[in-house]
């Protein structure tokens, strides 16, 4: 469901693959994160996702014009997860709102792995 603003000059329409890749490209920023996970729904696997297909990592939900993204990632070894889940969070909420000027209620973050 596409995300829509509306001003004096007129309407933006935002889809949910661009909310998708801007907040999968922020949370890859910050430190700690190696890459975001994608869970297929037939067999369960979680595999790493980096680049282009950063954007099956996140998942976007709209209510009322507020924005709720749910983030899925792979943390690296070593690092507190509490600091980098709260980092992403922080960043992810920021960077959409300032690109956007949407209102980004909630952010939660699910870490799906670690690696070295």
């Amino acid at each position: 469901m596409a995300v829509m603003q509306q001003n004096s000059y007129g309407k933006i329409d935002y889809s949910d693959e661009f909310l998708s890749n801007l907040a999968g490209l922020a949370s890859m920023e910050c430190y700690g994160i190696v890459g975001m996970a994608s869970q297929k729904a037939m067999d369960g696997i979680v595999e790493l996702l980096k680049g282009e297909n950063l954007n099956k990592g996140v998942k976007i939900t709209t209510e009322n014009g507020a924005v709720r993204i749910h983030l899925f990632v792979i943390v690296e070894y070593g690092v507190s997860i509490a600091a980098v889940a709260a980092n992403v969070i922080d960043t992810v909420k920021y960077k959409v709102e300032k690109i956007t000027g949407l209102n980004v209620d909630k952010v939660n973050v699910t870490v799906n792995g670690i690696r070295v």
